[in-house]
């Protein structure tokens, strides 16, 4: 009878591992204990790894890890461990570099079989219950794994020891160092532009992504070089992007990404770092064109986050599924019936042919809503029509959604909401960015008991039903206790520096700066880049330096450019974060031209070096109207390679009032110019 009972995995923060908690397999979560055990019992460790919105990690679940006879098999044989990757991205990234080097290929649900002591011996992804697909089935994988351990033990172990030593240092090799000049963006944006798909915009071919980093950088590059390649580039794949099937046009918010090269099926799920960094993009865009269809696509992206993604406690929440009803897309796809009864016989037939609705749809017989992607002008939907289709898709059964919050993530959003705050002047926005610093500050960082900043990796809210008063939830958010990685460090100082310039409160510079200087002492130790988890930190079998972008940004990336931001402030750790970032450039610029979709966030960094920040320091106290006028010409002049900063602020005396006015002092490098007392004077220097 199959187990109904929980395991281990029940005690969990995870809604993945939370999803395995009634699996009849004894799944550990990763720890000493279940190493322990496996030195107990002699046995191998079967690692599987996934994340909530992983279509084939729900299959697998369901035809494997939920059948008993399969579930028996593996408590026989192995010790089982069951991983989120996006709660431990350095155990992710460790065997993922494990499977690629045995398999030739990657990808989740990961499966990977450990001594032990941890050392990978054999590894696959997905397997099915029965052999199809060319992949043997997952009960012929473990009995033939089972059988080599019992036969050959000692091999397989000296093997596993030579795999983790190439390993390691294949995720510690550094590049060489060069000089970084204005050539080594100039040749990133040339190969960008040779596998540019300029119908469909993008790069390469199915499946595709939206690649936001890149997409940055091509905007940054144009700003500062007036390249029309570099910016015909970006624009054609947000314009394509946001009228292909990977916009929800309903709902907002962008799907992960297209199967096809002309971005209309989509791979349904939703990921917050997709959409946190597509919004912050389509912000720039706007702000460079000032073409308004981007801003409208920004805004629909962040109110998205705000409506579905965004917990009472301020923190925003990591992905919706790409499934309900056991159906991938079920919730978003439409047949011309279902549009008839949403918006009425009358305006059926006009709303289908504006969204694309087909009889004989797109997947499954089911249609993905887009706009012609062919059209060169302007569409005009129909927005009460759009609403009722809202109002009926609210009816159906609502993919699951991952609660898990994770700094990293939660910063990249908080970053887009404070960014535009800044160039729209919402309210609403800088309410949702002061929400989000509130919660990473007060809930997801500590201090020890000499005072060094913490911060934590991510956590879940708790909702508890009152005992006394039934109908009464309350939430309380419990963190997982997992340390912080890199990019939790590095993009939240970054989100923390850009919500000082939006909301000019000084909290937020400090624990900016607080945050970036515990980076640089708690990473640090690999020549000039920094680890990818903490000196205080769980160690695997190698402390992996990250360098390459995945969906999320390299920490050593956003390290950089943060460091450049902070530099470009009056402060105690001015020259060092400078220092440390033009040498992390140094020790990636040969790699940079080469690979450039690998490293969008780098090339950013280096725009912003090359570029060079400027200041605006508003003086004044905050609540003199004249200084929040001129801070709000500041603000709506924002630029990633600019920084506004309120004087009180920065801790020193050098930028005044001027005649019991507040002031603007617009500087680059050591060098400010003339203090101005006028928004209309600072609109005319900062004007662009």
């Amino acid at each position: 009878m199959r187990r109904t009972e929980p395991n281990r995995l029940m005690r969990e923060t995870s809604p993945y591992l939370l999803q395995h908690a009634r699996n009849p397999v004894d799944w550990y979560p990763w720890g000493d204990d279940a190493l322990a055990e496996a030195r107990r019992r002699n046995s191998p460790v079967l690692l599987s790894v996934g994340y909530s919105a992983c279509h084939w990690c729900h299959v697998m679940e369901r035809e494997s890890f939920s059948d008993d006879a399969t579930a028996e098999t593996m408590n026989r044989h192995f010790v089982c461990v069951k991983v989120d990757r996006e709660e431990r991205p350095d155990i992710d990234s460790v065997y993922m570099a494990a499977v690629q080097s045995m398999s030739g290929r990657g990808g989740w649900p990961m499966t990977v079989f450990l001594t032990p002591e941890g050392h990978p011996f054999h590894a696959g992804t997905y397997y099915p219950p029965e052999d199809r697909y060319g992949m043997p089935a997952f009960r012929r994988v473990l009995e033939a794994v089972a059988r080599a351990w019992a036969n050959r033990r000692s091999v397989i172990e000296g093997q596993a020891r030579a795999i983790s030593s190439d390993i390691a240092r294949s995720l510690r090799r550094a590049p060489s160092p060069d000089l970084l000049t204005a050539s080594v963006p100039a040749r990133a944006a040339a190969i960008l532009g040779r596998a540019f798909d300029s119908e469909h915009g993008g790069f390469g071919g199915a499946p595709k992504f939206p690649q936001p980093m890149a997409l940055d950088f091509l905007l940054r590059h144009a700003g500062r070089t007036g390249s029309r390649d570099a910016l015909e580039m970006a624009t054609r794949t947000l314009d394509c992007m946001a009228r292909g099937g990977i916009f929800d046009h309903v709902g907002g918010g962008f799907h992960r990404y297209a199967t096809d090269a002309e971005w209309l099926v989509p791979h349904f799920e939703k990921m917050l770092y997709d959409n946190a960094q597509l919004a912050t993009v389509y912000l720039r865009a706007w702000r460079i064109t000032g073409s308004r269809r981007w801003l409208t696509v920004a805004e629909r992206t962040l109110d998205y986050i705000r409506h579905d993604m965004t917990a009472p406690s301020g923190a925003f929440y990591s992905s919706e599924d790409a499934d309900s009803d056991g159906e991938e897309g079920r919730f978003y796809t439409w047949t011309p019936e279902e549009v008839s009864e949403a918006v009425g016989a009358g305006r059926s037939e006009g709303v289908c042919r504006a969204l694309g609705v087909i009889p004989s749809g797109h997947l499954g017989g089911r249609s993905v809503l887009h706009l012609d992607p062919t059209s060169e002008a302007e569409p005009v939907l129909d927005d009460a029509a759009v609403a009722l289709l809202r109002r009926e898709r609210g009816r159906r059964a609502r993919p699951a959604r991952d609660d898990k919050a994770i700094v990293a993530w939660n910063a990249m959003a908080l970053s887009a909401f404070a960014e535009a705050a800044m160039l729209t002047g919402r309210a609403d926005y800088l309410q949702t960015a002061l929400n989000s610093g509130a919660f990473l500050v007060d809930e997801m960082t500590r201090r020890d008991g000499a005072g060094h900043w913490r911060v934590l990796h991510s956590g879940i809210e708790v909702r508890r039903e009152d005992a006394v008063h039934p109908s009464t939830i309350s939430a309380a958010f419990r963190a997982s206790g997992i340390s912080g990685f890199l990019d939790d460090y590095a993009l939240l100082a970054d989100a923390l520096v850009t919500l000082h310039s939006a909301s000019g409160e000084p909290r937020w510079l400090e624990a900016g700066r607080s945050v970036a200087a515990a980076m640089l002492e708690q990473f640090a130790g690999h020549g000039d880049l920094l680890h990818m988890s903490a000196a205080h930190a769980e160690t695997l079998f190698v402390r992996p330096v990250p360098t390459e972008d995945n969906s999320v940004p390299s920490g050593n990336a956003v390290a950089a450019e943060a460091c450049l931001r902070l530099a470009g402030l009056p402060g105690p750790d001015s020259v060092r974060c400078a220092s440390w970032a033009h040498g992390a450039l140094r020790a990636l610029a040969s790699l940079l031209p080469e690979h450039p979709l690998a490293f969008g966030r780098w090339l950013c960094a280096a725009e912003t070096a090359l570029s060079g920040m400027t200041t605006v320091v508003v003086s004044g106290e905050p609540d003199d109207l004249r200084a929040e006028a001129l801070a709000d010409v500041a603000r709506r002049a924002y630029r990633p390679n600019r920084i506004v900063a309120r004087a009180q602020a920065l801790g020193t005396n050098e930028y005044a009032n001027v005649a019991g006015a507040p002031a603007a002092y617009v500087c680059r490098g050591d060098r400010c110019l003339e203090p101005l007392t006028s928004p209309e004077s600072l609109g005319a220097i900062l004007g662009d």
